[in-house]
């Protein structure tokens, strides 16, 4: 029951993140960033272990969802090669350097293993920098690439790391049996 608990609290001081953002018209990521790096430096807080479905279910699947509601399906469209170029070629090339990058700090994980850390840190919080940016008020161009980003970014990281993970549990990966994982 302590992780329930833990979890409830974390999404209290989120929301009175979210009313302090509003209040002193301060960007909302940098307060949880702020906040995040707190709590890290105060000893003996309790650690916290989520199931990743729940991780899941709490956290990626309502930020995604609220992308999803405010993206304009016509203005995706317009800019689909600046969306899965930044979706894709941006997440490919940060898991590529992270794989890379590890190898060379730890010469001997397998390049399955650093290809799924770097699945695991590719994906940027695009939605963190469109509620940064649209206090800015930048050209509607910029938001609609950034929010549909936002929306692909996490799925091809996920399904990078899906790849990766497989081809570390079973030591090799197979082009036809790729096909039944992208479709799922």
């Amino acid at each position: 029951m302590e992780v329930f608990e833990i979890v409830i609290a974390l999404l209290l001081g989120g929301a009175g993140l979210a009313a302090l953002a509003r209040r002193f018209s301060t960007p909302y990521p940098a307060l949880v960033a702020v906040a995040g790096a707190g709590l890290a430096l105060i000893p003996h807080v309790p650690a916290l272990v989520l199931d990743p479905g729940l991780a899941l279910a709490l956290f990626v699947a309502p930020v995604l969802l609220d992308a999803a509601f405010d993206a304009s399906p016509r203005d995706i469209r317009a800019n689909w090669r600046a969306v899965t170029g930044l979706a894709l070629g941006a997440v490919v090339l940060t898991v590529l350097v992270v794989a890379i990058v590890t190898r060379v700090l730890v010469p001997g994980i397998p390049w399955a293993a650093a290809i799924a850390l770097g699945a695991i840190v590719a994906p940027p919080d695009a939605a963190a920098a469109t509620t940064v940016l649209k206090q800015l008020r930048p050209p509607h161009r910029l938001l609609v690439i950034l929010e549909g980003e936002s929306l692909f970014n996490d799925a091809s990281a996920l399904l990078i790391y899906r790849v990766a993970v497989g081809a570390v549990v079973t030591g090799f990966v197979s082009g036809w049996r790729l096909l039944p994982m992208i479709a799922s």
